[in-house]
Order: C-alpha cells, then sequence, then structure tokens
C-alpha cells in the first residue's frame, strides 16, 4: 500500500510540475538591440521606444497591422466628408487609461492638438500638419478638420508618433508610460530591460502573455548565447546576421526572413562643403558597390535600392542603375568637383550592425577614390543628440524604419539638410492625392529626383530578420511600421 501511495504521490507531482511549466509559458523575453532613450512615441524619433510600447501600452485612433493595413483601434469607426477634409471619429465606450482616468474625446482633442501645436517636441510633426481643427462633438466623438484633403491621414494616425495619451499622464510619459493598451508599464532596469505586464482592464481582446521582458543586448554574439541557452526565447530583428544559418537547421527555432521599412542610407550633410556639391554626392554614391556592402556587412541579407523607397511598395522603381558601382567615373567627378586629390572626412556611425560593419566597407571604397573618412563611432543617444538634432556632421550610415516616410527629404530642419522646392512641390501633390494611380505616378517622380539629387547614397532596404523559439505564435513575420506588437503573441498549446 505504501508502494502504491509513493506512486501516485510521485504521478501528482509529475503533474503538478508539468503544470507549472505549462504556466510559465505565460512570460516572455524577448531581445532587442538598442535601449530607448526614453518610453513616450510623442516625445522621441528612436524606433526603439515604438519596438517596446507601440500598441502594447500605446493606442492610436488607427493603429497599422502586421500587413501594413490600416485598422481601427481606439476609433471604433470613421467617415469621410465627400471633399475628403472632415473626418468624424466614433470612438470605443468603456476605455481607460492605465491609472484608471476615463478615455474620452477630450484627450484625442488634447493628443492631437499637442501634436500639431506651434510649440510640439513631436518628432514627426508632419503628420499633423494637415490637421486644421480637431472638435469633440460628444464624450465618443471627435470631428477633425484638415487644411486640404490628405491621403496618407488614417494611415499617419497609426503612427507610433500619434498615439493618445492623457492630460495627467502626458508629462510623464518619458520615465512611466501610461496608455490605454492590452499591457502596462512594469518596470525598468536601464541598461538591462523593460517589464510589461498584462492589463486586466484592457477593453479589448485580451492578450495571452501574462509578462513580456524587452532585454536590450547589442552585441549580435551575446545575442546568439542568449537565444542558444533559452535566456531569451524571441529576437524579432536578430543582429547576428552570419549565424542564421545555423538557427535555420535546428528545429527548436523558427527563422523569418522578412522585409522591412528600413532604407539605409549613406547620410550626407548637404549643406557642408564638400557635400553641397551634387558631383561629389554623385562620386560617393558610385564608389559603392551595393552587392560588397550587403554580402560583407549583411552576410547576403538585403535588398539594393536607388532611391528613398521600399522594393515591396507597388509603386517601387529599381534606379540602382543610376548610381552604379564605378570607381572610375567617381575618379572623374571628383576631379570635376575641384577635389582631383579626394579629401578628408569623417562617417559618424550608429551602434547597429549594418552601420559599423557598413561603415568599414564604404570607408574603404572611399579610401580608393582618395577619399579618407574618419570612423567615429557613437553610442544611440549621442547619434541622435549630434546627428539627427545637431547636424554636426559630414556623413552617416542608418536605416529609416518609419513607414511611407519619402517626405522626409521635403522637411525643413531634417538632418540630410537637403533644399529642393520641385522636391517639396511632389510632396505636397501626393500628400493631397487620393487617386491610387495618380499617387503611383507621383511617388515615381519623386523617387527619380532623388537617385538623380543623391541627397544620401542609398543602400539597401533593411532585411526583418526574425529568430524565436519555434513554439511561439504572433510574432510580425514583416515589420511595416517599427514594433514588436505582442497584442496576438501565445504559446503554441
Amino acid at each position: 500500500m505504501k508502494f502504491w501511495k509513493s506512486v501516485l504521490a510521485g504521478v501528482a507531482i509529475a503533474l503538478l510540475s508539468s503544470t507549472a511549466s505549462f504556466a510559465a509559458k505565460t512570460d516572455l523575453v524577448l531581445g532587442i538591440v538598442l535601449e530607448p532613450p526614453h518610453l513616450d512615441p510623442t516625445a522621441g524619433a528612436a524606433a526603439a521606444i515604438d519596438e517596446v510600447v507601440y500598441a502594447n501600452i500605446f493606442e492610436g485612433l488607427t493603429r497599422i497591422g502586421a500587413k501594413g493595413d490600416v485598422l481601427p483601434a481606439l476609433a471604433e469607426s470613421w467617415t469621410m466628408s465627400g471633399d475628403g477634409k472632415i473626418y468624424t471619429f466614433k470612438l470605443h465606450k468603456d476605455v481607460k487609461f492605465h491609472d484608471g482616468t476615463a478615455f474620452d474625446a477630450e484627450d484625442v482633442k488634447f493628443s492631437l492638438d499637442r501634436a500639431h501645436a506651434d510649440k510640439s517636441t513631436n518628432a514627426q510633426k508632419g503628420l499633423f500638419a494637415a490637421i486644421d481643427t480637431v472638435e469633440v462633438v460628444d464624450p465618443l466623438t471627435v470631428k477633425v478638420t484638415l487644411k486640404q484633403p490628405n491621403g496618407d491621414f488614417l494611415y499617419n494616425m497609426g503612427w507610433g508618433d500619434a498615439v493618445i495619451v492623457a492630460p495627467e499622464s502626458a508629462g510623464t510619459n518619458k520615465e512611466k508610460p501610461i496608455g490605454t493598451g492590452p499591457f502596462k508599464f512594469d518596470s525598468w532596469a536601464k541598461g538591462s530591460q523593460i517589464v510589461i505586464s498584462k492589463n486586466p482592464e484592457y477593453w479589448g481582446t485580451p492578450a495571452a502573455l501574462e509578462k513580456a521582458t524587452f532585454r536590450v543586448i547589442p552585441d549580435p554574439a551575446a545575442a546568439t548565447a542568449a537565444l542558444m541557452a533559452g535566456d531569451v526565447q524571441a529576437f524579432p530583428v536578430f543582429p547576428s546576421y552570419e549565424t542564421i544559418a545555423q538557427f535555420q537547421a535546428d528545429p527548436r527555432f523558427k527563422v523569418v526572413i522578412g522585409t522591412t521599412e528600413g532604407e539605409t542610407v549613406l547620410g550626407m550633410n548637404n549643406k557642408k562643403p564638400p557635400f553641397d556639391n551634387l558631383k561629389v554626392r554623385q562620386a560617393i554614391a558610385h564608389a559603392i558597390d551595393r552587392k560588397a556592402l550587403i554580402d560583407g556587412a549583411m552576410f547576403g541579407l538585403g535588398t539594393p535600392i536607388g532611391s528613398f523607397f521600399p522594393p515591396h511598395h507597388p509603386a517601387y522603381l529599381d534606379l540602382t542603375s543610376e548610381t552604379a558601382y564605378d570607381p572610375e567615373l567617381s575618379k572623374k567627378l571628383l576631379a570635376e568637383a575641384g577635389h582631383a586629390d579626394g579629401f578628408k572626412t569623417t562617417l559618424k556611425l550608429p551602434p547597429p550592425t549594418y552601420a559599423r560593419r557598413g561603415g568599414e566597407i564604404i570607408a574603404a571604397e572611399l579610401r580608393e577614390i582618395g577619399i579618407e573618412a574618419e570612423i567615429i563611432p557613437l553610442e544611440w543617444a549621442q547619434w541622435l543628440e549630434q546627428v539627427f538634432k545637431g547636424k554636426d556632421y559630414d556623413m552617416t550610415i542608418v536605416s529609416h524604419t518609419e513607414p511611407n516616410d519619402l517626405n522626409i527629404f521635403a522637411r525643413d530642419d531634417y538632418y540630410f539638410n537637403y533644399d529642393n522646392p520641385a522636391f517639396r512641390d511632389l510632396i505636397k501633390q501626393i500628400e493631397a492625392t487620393s487617386d491610387a494611380e495618380k499617387r503611383t505616378e507621383l511617388y515615381q517622380q519623386a523617387q527619380k529626383v532623388l537617385a538623380t539629387d543623391v541627397p544620401a547614397a542609398f543602400l539597401f532596404q533593411l532585411p526583418k530578420t526574425g529568430v524565436w523559439d519555434a513554439k511561439i505564435e504572433g510574432l510580425w513575420e514583416n515589420g511595416p511600421i517599427q514594433a514588436n506588437d505582442l497584442t496576438a503573441v501565445k504559446w503554441a498549446e
């Protein structure tokens, strides 16, 4: 009898252990390369902010889905006037912010007015430039009147920069973000990890995960080791391109090579000599062997681009031939620009692998045509301060992962310092046009202008190299927006 009691006890313990193990699968640890400077998407340009908070903590009127489509979010529906200038949004009811305050039309008005105000600190203030007025019709209805029709308006409202915040907590969202999403901010160990937990009072479909930890691992070797050891179960954008094949051969993991909106460029300061000379910019572009760059820095992962436009977009034009690799032509153009003996310059590089490795390759190629580029490695916060905000640079390498962002070259104060009235006019026409055929025509005209003007050397489209535990479901395979949307993520049963 004692024997059978012992056996039954052992079975019970085993079952309890199995149940506990299964229950533990409501937690997830994700690896991210860059730590965000703060956690307020309405007050910062860093993609790393949205990679943590977008759709998880904060929500907008609309949201961008996994396929790049515009979906309802805090607005359950909307209507547009015949002239395309008035949008009326019907809001979900019984929505609360994480601190218990109620969400209503006043919060929408506050957020949009704040974003397009003269003193706005929103990094994508241009998204809101078309807004004329925001009116509260009733607690669950908002009317937004535009200055002119804008074919991108609903899409723009789905950006992380357009999330809705409450006046009570807007000032402290950088360190303690409070949104309406399915997850709440839990903790942030600076330099290590950010933890979010399930919001039990979420107004919509509840999250399957109880907790998610974003662990900051910038080093590719450390990222590989963490995945192999199980310390991290998912790396939505895995930085160690050279070990992708290793994970593809391991049945414990799923490897997904998807697309992103990340146009990778060699940015040049267009108002700083000698980069204010078109022939110098053309010479630099022709000195770069895109295939060698992609093979050397990305282990063959990436699609060459000749303008600032994603290859998966229906309006894409392959313009790589406009600046094809031709070092002899580069030398000729430099001579015509008065730099037959070349010149010395600097190349400021942020931390990502594509930038650091790519910078070494490009510096070597520029050396072949007489340009000596001193490499200056920067941490991400330094890059944002010196290059992006301060425009204190000669050249840099970065991937612009924001969606639908061709218009950055039309901005007056953007870090490229590119100024072309004809291009700005094209962007205005695109924004005011809803007809798909006409928009495609205008998009292609704009691509050609940039390929000719070379405000930056266009390198390649950044791939989305996802590696995660094979039992994880719901992570995005492509990156239509800079996000790690966990709303549908779960462990397979």
